[in-house]
């Protein structure tokens, strides 16, 4: 396949990932020097060896502006950022958020609604910009596929795995993240929708992908596509729909219907990714 030349124009997906975090860790690094203007050197230094927050609050600036590791790269648009420093910047994110909301819930608490109004005038809104800095860097890390859903790239996204469909060798590469689960026979994998769940008799249309056998019609095997994957609605007491790829090979020994992953379809996405895949596992 023909790559894009990347330049300056047209950067590399994934670059405005890494630009959104360092932008965010920049900015609190100035507040944190602005808030600690008033005092001199040796103060700063022994207030920052004080307090573990502090150090926490180093650590996870260092990590957010300098990004060890981080390169953005066309096969994985939605992870530019290793796997642990993604882990990582998710849990000091998360405990400063805690932080902030429990700082800034408790001083509303205890000096009423007007003084809250007016300190967070006085500082020019970041008793609320704060959380809200913290919550992004969470919602930039959140758990998601390497890739949107491309039918006809016969690329899938399924709640945070990514499932790769090669139709020339008829194999499957499924990841979870960045983690690579592994690589399997397309001919041994098929997808079960999980049974117990409410589901509407009328199908919803889905792309289907041809996959040109001698001898076969084009669109030979989306009708059982469709008519096999139902369309599946939120269950009882608001139960997300599941479904699991299962593996069923049989040379391996002892490792038959071994199931290679089992998610909620969270989205409207996933559940047509979900029918997409099962239609093209039905065709190979």
């Amino acid at each position: 396949m023909a790559r894009t030349k990347e330049t300056r124009a047209n950067a590399a997906p994934g670059a405005g990932t890494i630009f959104a975090l360092r932008a965010i860790g920049l900015v609190i690094l100035a507040r944190w020097l602005f808030s600690m203007a008033d005092l001199d050197a040796g103060a700063s230094l022994l207030a920052m060896l004080s307090s573990p927050w502090a150090c926490i609050n180093l650590v996870f600036l260092f990590l957010l502006i300098f990004l060890p590791g981080a390169r953005a790269v066309a096969e994985r648009p939605f992870h530019p950022l290793p796997q642990w420093l993604r882990q990582a910047l998710r849990l000091f994110a998360f405990l400063g958020f805690l932080f902030a909301v429990w700082s800034v819930g408790a001083f509303t608490a205890s000096a009423g609604w007007r003084r809250a109004a007016n300190a967070v005038a006085a500082s020019n809104g970041w008793l609320l910009a704060a959380p809200a800095l913290y919550a992004a860097v969470l919602w930039i890390c959140r758990p998601r596929a390497l890739w949107r859903t491309n039918i006809a790239a016969r690329r899938f996204a399924i709640g945070r795995y990514a499932v790769a469909l090669d139709p020339v060798t008829r194999t499957v590469i499924v990841w979870a993240e960045r983690r690579k689960v592994g690589q399997y026979d397309a001919r041994e994998l098929s997808v079960r929708w999980a049974a117990g769940q409410r589901v509407r008799t009328t199908p919803t249309p889905t792309p289907t992908v041809a996959f040109g056998t001698a001898g076969e019609p084009a669109g030979s095997g989306a009708s059982l596509g469709s008519a096999a994957a139902p369309s599946l609605a939120h269950g009882a007491f608001g139960r997300r729909p599941k479904i699991e790829l299962l593996w069923d090979s049989p040379a391996a020994a002892g490792h038959n219907r071994q199931t290679v992953f089992r998610t909620a379809l969270t989205t409207e996405g996933d559940r047509v990714a979900a029918r997409a895949l099962d239609t093209s596992l039905q065709q190979v």
